[in-house]
């Protein structure tokens, strides 16, 4: 009988667990939770010194082989890996390489040096400099374009600039809250040697983007002893008029050109940042109207939110990707082996300033809804009682109150039984902030 693996899960919640016990080859591994899930998931402050010192201690003090230590979250637990990998002597890419991909001026440096047609035009700035908008300017940026934190995490802390009064409102947010995530990042860039330009930027600067869009994607892929694999593109659509997500949506509506362009783009980003025995996902736009195909950025993980569409599609969650990499195996990832042809990810919101939950869906509401809907998963993420501006890792323009898993036969089912479930997803509020 083959010996058990020992894999350690940065944050591993009761969540994750569940899924990871399904993967190919799961009979053979132990799963060890290091750090407290709650320590990552329900926090945006940030203790990554400590948080190392907890993990390394836990680690040593385990008296049997350390097979694998793996993690699925974007900041802090992706930056984090590479140092506990290295300390440890598992697998992983190297901290020079991950940083490549989640610095983001160090990113966009690093693109334009093999795809400079596909990226926008960007400068760093800090927004703690009073003459930060004319630097932008002097740097060709101009009415409209985003600005972003050198180490952005989802959607926070991300603005679209249209007018000086857009970006005074953003840089008075950017500066009062910046330091929980500049902070701890500073922490990991001080283990890792940077080039001068780059080390000039640290976690307190932010980046100013020329304006993309379009039609926008994420290749899912994974690099195993230099070899880049991408197996499947997830679209990200969007509700009208404004920068939330509506859904993810696995496979991809988009041509078979744009898709085939978009794998070499990706391999000939992965290779050339030397990004090597680990998982990540690209994101890209197409615009149809312009025939061009912008790189979004690039993040150094899984995405979780893709998890279940793998899983209802291909038979097997994203997540046996990460375990085989870090065990120093060719992923063993089916393709169009799962009970649904096309699968989903709902975001289900409210566009409000602030308010108060007063009700959420009763447990019996939500079991009558999973009974309706074959394969369907429900994940609340508010509480009665809860302020919905206490919510960490949203977007500056609206809320999430659920997330929504389905699987359909079609794109047009998804969106149908989408309308169904959610007319009966009853929350209520009060204190509404308009």
């Amino acid at each position: 009988m083959d010996e058990v693996k020992n894999i350690f899960v940065v944050g591993l919640n009761d969540f994750n667990r569940q899924r990871l016990e399904t993967l190919h080859g799961a009979r053979g591994y132990r799963f060890h939770g290091v750090i407290a899930p709650e320590a990552v998931y329900d926090t945006e402050e940030f203790d990554i010194a400590a948080m190392l010192a907890e993990a390394t201690a836990q680690l040593e003090a385990f008296d049997e082989p350390i097979d694998a230590i793996v993690g699925y979250m974007d900041f802090p637990v992706s930056t984090m890996l590479p140092i506990l990998c290295e300390r440890f002597g598992t697998r992983s890419t190297s901290l020079t390489s991950l940083l490549k991909c989640e610095h983001k001026y160090w990113s966009r440096r690093v693109q334009r040096e093999v795809i400079p047609d596909h990226i926008p035009g960007f400068t760093a700035f800090d927004p703690f400099d009073d003459e930060a908008m004319t630097r932008i300017s002097e740097a060709g940026l101009y009415f409209p374009f985003f600005v972003k934190p050198i180490k952005s995490s989802g959607s926070r802390l991300g603005f679209r600039i249209d007018t000086p009064e857009d970006f005074y409102h953003a840089i008075e947010q950017l500066r009062e809250s910046i330091g929980s995530i500049a902070d701890p990042f500073n922490t990991v860039l001080e283990q890792a040697r940077l080039p001068p330009e780059v080390a000039a930027v640290d976690g307190h600067f932010c980046m100013a983007e020329e304006i993309i869009g379009g039609w926008q994607c994420t290749v899912e892929g994974y690099v195993f002893e230099g070899e880049v694999v991408s197996y499947g593109i997830v679209d990200s659509l969007r509700y009208p008029q404004v920068l939330s997500f509506f859904h993810y949506r696995y496979p991809s509506g988009l041509p078979e050109d744009i898709q085939a362009t978009m794998v070499e783009l990706t391999d000939t980003i992965m290779t050339h940042i030397g990004y090597d025995n680990a998982a990540f996902n690209v994101e890209y736009f197409w615009d149809e109207v312009q025939g061009r195909i912008w790189l979004l950025e690039i993040n150094t993980r899984i995405s979780q939110s893709h998890c279940d569409l793998f899983e209802k599609v291909d038979g097997v969650s994203n997540q046996q990707v990460t375990i085989d990499l870090g065990l120093g195996r060719r992923p063993d990832m089916p393709h169009r082996e799962g009970d649904f042809p096309m699968a989903a990810k709902f975001f289900h919101r409210v566009f409000f300033t602030d308010a108060v939950v007063t009700r959420v869906p009763t447990e019996q509401e939500l079991e009558e809804l999973l009974a309706e809907f074959p394969g369907c998963q429900i994940a609340l993420q508010v509480e009665a009682g809860q302020r919905l501006s206490s919510l960490p890792e949203q977007d500056a323009y609206s809320f999430s109150l659920a997330h929504v898993y389905l699987g359909a036969a079609s794109a047009e089912q998804l969106l149908a039984d989408y309308d169904r479930l959610a007319a009966r997803l009853v929350f209520e509020f009060d204190n509404i902030q308009g």
